[in-house]
C-alpha cells in the first residue's frame, strides 16, 4: 500500500482483517474453479469458434453466434433453454420481460421473499399508475412477509399456497436495499420444494448478483425460470450491457415472444458486434465473481475490526456479491462512498453527492468508477440516505485494486471518529 497514504491505524486494521480472510478466500477459490470448469466445458461442448463472434445487422436472421450463445448459456446454468441478449436494457428490464412473458391477465403471483427491490415496484404495480404495470393488466401480486429475522416464512408460504391458486411464485435471491440475508441455494430449494408439493405454480427467480457464487445453479434446485443482468456477475466485467433468461424451454420461448414479437421470438435480433464481448464476459464471469466475493469478505472483515455491524459477516456463507455495512449516520455514508470513489479506476476525481435517483423513494449516494456505466460487478457502493444508514457494496474486477478502494472508504470513516 506504499502508493497510498493510509494511517498506521488503517494499515494495522487491514493486515489483521486480511489474515482473518484466508480460510474464506480458499473456499471461494474452490467454488471459482468448479464454476470455471463448468463454463469451459460448455464452450467446448458447443464448439465455440471465431466465426460465432461475427455481428449481424437488420433482422439478424441465421445468426449462428447468437444461437450458440443461447446454447452455451443454457448449459452453464443447467437449463433447458436460455435467452441472452445485449438488447436487455437492465436487470429490471430483463425481469420485466420474464414476468410479462409468462403471466397473463387474471393471473396472480405470490412473492415468497417479502417486498421486492425498489426498481421492480413500478413493474408489478406497487407504485405508479397507468404505466403498463402487471397491475394495469389485471395481474395480481401478493407478498409473503419475511419473519422478524429477515428469513423466508416457509409456514406462511405453505399456508397461502393451500388457500389460493397462484400462477407463479416469485423469489428474489439478493437482499436489495434491505438487511435481510441473501438466499442460499439450499434456502431457494426449500422454497421450490414447498411450491411444488403444495401447488402447480411456476417458480420464478430474480437471480441478480447470485450467479457463480455457489456450486449449484437455480435450474438444478428446482427453479423453473430465472433472470439476471450482464453488467453484474455473468458479464464478467466485459459485456457492456444486456441480460439473460434461462429455465424451462416452454417458458423461455414465451419470454422470447415478449422480447421481440409473438410467433418470432428468438429467431431475430441483430447482435451488432456484441457477441464477442458477451462470450468473453461469460468465460471470465466465474473468476471475476470470485474476486468480487473476496472484496466483499475483506470489506466485512475490515469493518468488523472497526466495530461496525456487517452482513454477511466475514465468515458467513455467501450467495451473492453484496456486502452491507451499517455505518450509523449520513456523514459516514457519504464519507465512505466518497473515499471509495477516490480509489476507482475511472472517475477517481469525482466527488459523489446524494441525489433523487429515479426509481427510489429517498436520496441515494452512489460511488462507481467503472468502465461500463452502472456495472455492479465493478467496484461500486450505494446507499439510500435513510435509516439504518447502511451502505451496500458490490463488485471488484480484481481483489488487489478493489481492496484499495475499500480501504480509502474505510479511512474516511475512521477519520470521522
Amino acid at each position: 500500500m506504499s502508493f497510498f497514504n493510509f494511517s498506521e491505524q488503517m494499515k494495522a486494521i487491514s493486515e489483521k482483517a486480511l489474515l482473518k480472510c484466508n480460510e474464506k478466500f480458499s473456499e471461494i477459490d474452490k467454488i471459482t474453479e468448479f464454476n470455471q470448469q463448468r463454463v469451459l466445458k460448455a464452450f467446448i461442448d458447443n464448439g465455440v469458434s471465431e466465426s460465432h463472434f461475427a455481428g449481424s445487422t437488420g433482422y439478424g436472421y441465421g445468426d449462428r453466434g447468437r444461437e450458440v450463445l443461447d446454447e452455451v448459456t443454457a448449459q452453464i446454468f443447467g437449463a433447458e433453454d436460455a435467452l441472452i441478449r445485449h438488447s436487455f436494457a437492465s436487470g429490471t428490464h430483463t425481469l420485466c420481460v420474464m414476468l410479462f412473458g409468462v403471466l397473463r391477465p387474471g393471473d396472480t403471483v405470490l412473492c415468497a421473499t417479502g417486498v421486492p427491490y425498489d426498481t421492480i415496484h413500478s413493474v408489478i404495480g406497487l407504485s405508479g399508475e397507468g404505466m403498463g404495470s402487471l397491475k394495469d393488466f389485471g395481474i395480481g401480486f401478493e407478498i409473503v412477509d419475511l419473519k422478524e429475522d429477515g428469513t423466508t416464512d416457509l409456514d406462511e408460504l405453505k399456508k397461502r399456497l393451500n388457500e389460493k391458486e397462484y400462477k407463479a411464485v416469485y423469489i428474489q435471491r439478493s437482499r436489495g436495499y434491505s438487511l435481510r440475508p441473501t438466499l442460499t441455494s439450499k434456502e431457494i430449494k426449500e422454497i421450490t420444494d414447498i411450491v411444488k408439493q403444495n401447488s402447480k405454480a411456476i417458480t420464478m427467480l430474480d437471480n441478480c448478483y447470485g450467479e457463480f457464487t455457489e456450486y449449484e445453479t437455480p435450474a438444478e434446485i428446482g427453479v423453473d425460470i430465472f433472470a439476471g443482468s450482464l453488467i453484474k456477475n455473468p458479464g464478467g466485467g466485459i459485456a457492456k450491457c444486456g441480460g439473460y433468461i434461462a429455465g424451462k424451454k416452454a417458458l423461455v420461448e414465451l419470454c422470447s415472444y415478449r422480447l421481440t414479437t409473438p410467433g418470432i421470438g428468438k429467431e431475430v435480433g441483430a447482435t451488432l458486434g456484441n457477441t464477442r464481448d458477451i462470450f468473453m464476459g461469460l468465460f471470465n464471469a466465474p473468476h471475476v465473481t470470485g474476486e468480487a466475493l473476496k472484496t466483499a469478505v475483506f470489506t466485512a472483515s475490515v469493518f468488523e475490526e472497526m466495530g461496525y455491524w456487517v452482513s454477511p459477516t466475514s465468515t458467513e456463507k455467501r450467495a451473492d456479491i453484496i456486502q452491507s455495512v451499517k455505518l450509523g449516520n449520513r456523514e459516514k455514508l457519504i464519507a465512505f462512498c466518497q473515499g471509495l470513489q477516490s480509489g476507482s479506476v475511472v472517475d477517481s476525481y469525482v466527488v459523489p453527492e446524494p441525489w433523487a435517483m429515479p426509481g427510489y423513494d429517498s436520496d441515494v449516494i452512489m460511488a462507481a468508477g467503472a468502465f461500463t456505466n452502472g456495472s455492479s460487478i465493478e467496484l461500486s457502493a450505494d446507499a439510500p440516505l435513510r435509516e439504518p444508514f447502511a451502505v451496500w457494496l458490490q463488485g471488484g474486477l480484481n481483489f488487489h485494486s478493489a481492496k484499495i478502494g475499500v480501504l480509502l472508504g474505510a479511512q474516511r470513516v475512521l477519520d470521522l471518529n
